[in-house]
């Protein structure tokens, strides 16, 4: 093989290349609205289990202050944070099987969303509602979108 030879499959490689790279940044638009799907959906469980970590404290003093009536809210905010934890992690590395975790984290924040609004009178418990509405409609956003 001589030189010209070379040269000639070096530039029709490059050729291609440029072309494949071309078509490639079209493409990768939808891919990037697809993983903004996830890391959105990420967020929204990060922040969801940040608030369910704190308001599963505040229950818990005051439970422990005689409140029976929050031991079940507190015990639900500690199990959904862990199902957002979950949630989060799997839609953040964009798992194949994050919108399945992610259904469960929906509902899981729908049954603690209701049992915080129950205290309509305590923010602390109105931010982690906020904070499970949140993250079940951004699961869902996810799951219809990928």
């Amino acid at each position: 093989m001589d030189r010209r030879e070379v040269l000639g499959i070096l530039g029709a490689g490059a050729a291609g290349l440029t072309a494949f790279g071309g078509s490639r940044v079209s493409a990768d638009e939808p891919h990037a609205q697809h993983a903004g799907h996830f890391n959105q959906c990420a967020k929204a469980c990060a922040d969801c289990l940040q608030e369910c970590d704190s308001c599963y404290h505040h229950c818990a003093g005051l439970v422990t202050e005689g409140h029976k009536d929050h031991a079940k809210t507190m015990k639900l905010c500690v199990d959904c944070g862990e199902i957002c934890s979950a949630a989060a992690k799997l839609a953040a590395r964009q798992s194949a099987l994050a919108a399945i975790l992610c259904d469960a984290c929906a509902k899981a924040c729908d049954e603690c969303n209701a049992a915080c609004n129950k205290f309509p009178d305590d923010k602390h418990m109105a931010k982690c509602a906020k904070a499970c509405r949140d993250c079940a409609t951004a699961c869902r956003d996810m799951i219809k979108n990928v």
